[in-house]
């Protein structure tokens, strides 16, 4: 089954390295991030779960649990997880899901049609409060996730969830945002008193909202 953007995210029950999780049970009233890896002890997958457990007070800033994946099982995790801490220098510090049984993997539509069974594709998917997918990404087994690039589509996804307005290209927060085209002038007044800067009647640029609080919600 493809899991599509806007979809509810599918419910599942697993044991991870930090207990049995009930999947939307566990996201609460938070926001998630899913990511998977093809099995443990694999020399990229080591530098990401590093990369995402040093990140990860910047995902609890913003009410973004984190949860891996793997196909192997808990006490291989535990294992990869010394490795982890011994050669990237963090210890992980989020669950790590093993789906040996990939049930989860195949209600994510993570296995690879063209690679051996066990193997799940290296997908992201982001799940906002009310569990619907927001975002989805697969990476070819050679290349590394860039996760700062998901806290930055993270920022966005919240900014753009509660406000009338998109972002651009390369956008950061604290850069200015745009208007978006559905509204006409006379709303984007209400919304905006402050004004924008139109470059095209399409095209109306306004500080970023949640910059006045100083970092992303």
């Amino acid at each position: 089954m493809t899991v599509r953007l806007g979809d509810t995210a599918p419910d599942f029950s697993a044991t991870s390295t930090e207990g049995p999780i009930r999947f939307h049970e566990w996201i609460g009233d938070d926001w998630a991030i899913l990511f998977s890896h093809p099995k443990d002890f694999t020399p990229v997958c080591t530098t990401e779960l590093g990369a995402v457990a040093k990140l990860k007070p910047e995902f609890d800033k913003r009410g973004v649990k984190v949860l891996g994946l793997s196909v192997d099982g808990v006490e291989d995790h535990e294992g990869w997880s010394r490795d982890i801490e011994a050669t990237q220098g963090v210890a992980l510090n989020f669950p790590l899901i093993a789906d040996k049984d990939r049930s989860v993997s195949e209600a994510y539509d993570m296995i690879h049609p063209n690679a051996e069974a066990t193997q799940t594709v290296r997908s992201v998917f982001v799940i906002d409060n009310n569990k619907k997918i927001r975002l989805s990404l697969t990476y070819p087994a050679s290349t590394g996730r860039n996760f700062d690039e998901i806290l930055r589509v993270v920022d966005s996804l919240k900014l753009t969830s509660t406000n009338s307005v998109a972002t651009p290209a390369n956008w950061k927060h604290g850069d200015d945002v745009i208007i978006l085209a559905a509204l006409s002038d006379e709303q984007a007044k209400e919304k905006f008193p402050d004004g924008w800067r139109a470059e095209r009647p399409y095209l109306r640029y306004v500080p970023d909202p949640s910059a006045r609080e100083g970092s992303p919600a």
